[in-house]
């Protein structure tokens, strides 16, 4: 405790009150309050470091009382090889708005992972068939393992294909999964015959090149690509974003760093080419999917408004023993 009985929470702390239903809820009401315009507009900065990036997110959400929150995370993705280090470590500063006292500084390697799947989970609610059960995962860390958790909340997944540079992650997570969630999870080297037989495809990887072209996906497909959060990262080429149905979290975000960023320097897509903000989807002002055929995909760079949500969650909860 500080002074001002502001509160430390360690990762363990977060662990033992954030749920992964309780965040997809969190997540679901922020883009809500987002897109009905009852948020002021997220910000966000970005800084490179020599073999990785340092991200700051910021936001005010009002929930129970007004929060500022601030996250400051750094991603370095070579940490897991070279030091055994989680690629992504930081911390979130919550306050309260109305008079900037400083309420809590929780660790933030769980609030980002479980919010960004909650995004995922979030979008496809919306945007998926309500038949799809075959999903395709591109990228086995730990954020992979989180969107198929979270995934599974809002679609009954029979069958999970698991795929990543280095094959032993997708043998590792695919049996992991298939022990946790009791279905059919099966490594693959061929991406893109996995995503051609699936419904549902997550990319979360790093990649600096397109892995997904217009020909890879079938017709009804839901895709979340979640990986490119910073200008030089690319998941999706832009002939794919060209045939479909283009959903954002931030639209000026999506434009300056997602793989929306890459669609519109190659000139495939305009902004006006962007279907919604999820959050005007889930404050139903513009519809989500509208026929079975069309693709999907939200281009997801994570917003602000997430990390304010889960954060507050978090202190909350806490807080309520104690009140």
């Amino acid at each position: 405790m500080t002074a001002n009985n502001a509160v430390f929470l360690s990762a363990q702390d977060v662990q033992s009150l954030l749920t992964l239903d309780d965040c997809i809820a969190a997540v679901e009401h922020a883009f809500r309050l987002h897109g009905e315009g009852n948020a002021s507009p997220p910000a966000v900065l970005s800084m490179h470091a020599a073999d990785g990036a340092f991200h700051i997110k910021a936001g005010i959400l009002n929930l129970k009382r007004s929060y500022f929150a601030a996250k400051i995370n750094g991603n370095f993705p070579e940490n897991p090889t070279r030091s055994g280090l989680p690629t992504i470590q930081g911390v979130i500063a919550l306050f309260d708005a109305a008079n900037g006292s400083p309420l809590a500084l929780m660790d933030s390697r769980d609030i980002t992972a479980m919010r960004t799947a909650a995004a995922t989970a979030v979008a496809a609610k919306f945007l998926a068939r309500r038949d799809a059960h075959t999903l395709a995962l591109c990228g086995c860390g730990d954020q992979g393992r989180v969107q198929v958790h979270a995934l599974s909340r809002v679609r009954e997944l029979r069958t999970v294909f698991t795929h990543d540079q280095h094959q032993q992650r997708a043998h590792n997570l695919a049996q992991q999964l298939a022990r946790d969630l009791k279905i059919a999870v099966t490594p693959v080297d061929n991406l893109r015959a996995a995503v051609l037989k699936s419904d549902l495809c997550i990319t979360c990887t790093t990649s600096q090149t397109p892995l997904l072209h217009k020909e890879d996906v079938a017709p009804g497909t839901f895709i979340a690509a979640v990986g490119a959060d910073n200008p030089s990262k690319q998941e999706l080429h832009p002939d794919l974003m060209a045939a479909a149905k283009i959903v954002v979290d931030v639209l000026d975000q999506c434009a300056s760093m997602g793989d929306l960023h890459h669609a519109l320097d190659a000139k495939a897509v305009t902004r006006a080419s962007v279907h919604a903000g999820l959050g005007e989807i889930v404050a139903g002002k513009k519809p989500g999917r509208e026929s079975l055929d069309e693709i999907t995909i939200f281009d997801s760079t994570g917003m602000a408004l997430q990390d304010v949500a889960a954060a507050a969650m978090v202190f909350e909860k806490w807080q309520a023993p104690r009140l």
